[in-house]
């Protein structure tokens, strides 16, 4: 019994022996893990620009890739805004056209002329004080005004007798208007000559 016992412990001895030799083993690969990382690795120059280089490049792709979707995004909004840019004005016009539907009702029963002439004045002005509200302004072209090529469109020139009306308007075709400040439509005028 003292061999089996003296031969476990001799083998329980081993056992601790190699236990700790690992442990060391394991603890000094550690070690030199440790110092290696700690090593700082020489880079040649060359490899240096290759890494910088591949650098750039990445943050390089990444604000080519922000900046085309927000160009993207951009074109996306600007469609859309065209797209729903005239919705107020349809909206504040569609009471117009019920005046309208209303009227031809009305007017297929009326008899009375003045009353039919009366209405579509009311309804002109109407529409005239809605589209003014988005800013459309009639543009002045009275008889005398001088010929503008900016806001104006010559039609034809007529003979006039009085010289102070020559390369002056002396007639409007058809009325020209603002958007705020840019021409929308250039008054058709006739020149006197």
């Amino acid at each position: 019994m003292k061999k089996k016992n003296e031969a476990q412990e001799n083998e329980e001895v081993v056992k601790d022996n190699i236990a700790t030799e690992e442990t060391e083993a394991n603890e000094t690969t550690e070690a030199q893990n440790e110092e290696e990382i700690e090593e700082p690795i020489e880079l040649t120059a060359e490899e240096k620009l290759t890494i910088e280089v591949a650098e750039a490049k990445d943050k390089y792709l990444r604000l080519y890739s922000e900046f085309e979707n927000f160009r993207r995004r951009n074109a996306k909004e600007k469609i859309d805004l065209i797209k729903t840019a005239s919705q107020d004005l349809m909206a504040d016009l569609i009471p117009t056209i019920d005046d309208f539907e209303r009227a031809q009702q009305a007017n297929q029963k009326q008899e009375d002329i003045e009353v039919i002439k009366e209405g579509f004045e009311l309804i002109q002005k109407k529409l005239l004080k809605t589209l003014e509200a988005k800013g459309l302004k009639l543009m002045k072209t009275e008889k005398g005004t001088d010929f503008d090529p900016e806001l104006h469109e010559a039609v034809t020139q007529f003979p006039v007798d009085d010289d102070k009306l020559k390369g002056k308007i002396i007639d409007t075709v058809e009325k020209g208007y603002f958007l705020g400040e840019k021409v929308v439509r250039f008054a058709k005028v006739v020149i006197g000559a």
